[in-house]
């Protein structure tokens, strides 16, 4: 299912033209002319995404987030602004109150398409780790309660030398999917959340030598998107 952005702005164009752009990108959008109606959309659809205008009718686009952000569910929820104000107390203020970016009007589509992408990617890595982390440690508990006596190790067993822990650590990231070094190095990179064109810059390869890396994994690893691909490398532990 295609990811879900609410668009929240008074401003009929703005809110059509940019949710226009959001789903010929590809994400599912829903719309809302005020703070109020947008927070009721949020409870019913759990959106993956809010880009918000300020200045709007019987709710703002700052009570919004104060209020979002109260609900543990949306504590990580990306949160963009789109506005005319632009002082630096303003900017502050919605940092504060937990915006992760603070666009400009007049913006150009392509840069809050990038935005979005950067951010959306974040989240579902930030998920990835959540859930991967939860699942260890919940099966590390089970495993720990359900121990009989007889199997716990010894006081008198030898204790392995730091050679067979390094040696196991390497061990637990076996290559299975026949990535070359250059891959696993954009992977490791990219788990990170860099761009193609960062991960070029401390790789010194152009962004498209990047891009043909990133579409090996894919292909390798039978993904679809970077998204997935880093899921999927943090649940196979093919990165550290």
């Amino acid at each position: 299912m295609p990811l879900i952005i609410l668009v929240a702005d008074d401003n009929l164009g703005t809110r059509l033209s940019v949710s226009d752009y959001l789903e010929m990108a590809g994400y599912s959008v829903i719309a809302a002319e005020d703070g109020q109606q947008a927070l009721s959309m949020i409870e019913t659809y759990h959106p993956h995404m809010i880009v918000t205008d300020i200045n709007m009718p019987r709710m703002d686009g700052y009570e919004l987030v104060r209020q979002v952000r109260q609900k543990p569910a949306f504590r990580l929820l990306p949160v963009v602004f789109l506005t005319e104000l632009g002082s630096t107390e303003e900017r502050i203020r919605g940092y504060q109150l937990g915006c992760d970016l603070y666009l400009p009007k007049p913006f150009e589509m392509e840069e809050l398409g990038a935005v979005i992408r950067n951010l959306l990617e974040r989240a579902t890595m930030m998920q990835a780790e959540i859930s991967f982390s939860s699942r260890g440690a919940i099966q590390g508990m089970s495993e720990k309660s359900t121990k009989t006596p007889q199997e716990k190790t010894p006081a008198s067993a030898p204790i392995k030398s730091q050679e067979n822990k390094q040696h196991d650590g390497s061990a637990s990231k076996v290559n299975t999917f026949h990535l070359t070094n250059r891959e696993q190095e954009v992977l490791d990179l990219l788990t990170t959340g860099q761009s193609n064109v960062e991960i070029g810059s401390n790789l010194h390869l152009s962004h498209r030598t990047i891009e043909k890396y990133v579409s090996n994994l894919l292909r390798k690893t039978d993904t679809s998107k970077r998204a997935e691909l880093v899921r999927f490398a943090l649940e196979n532990r093919l990165v550290e």
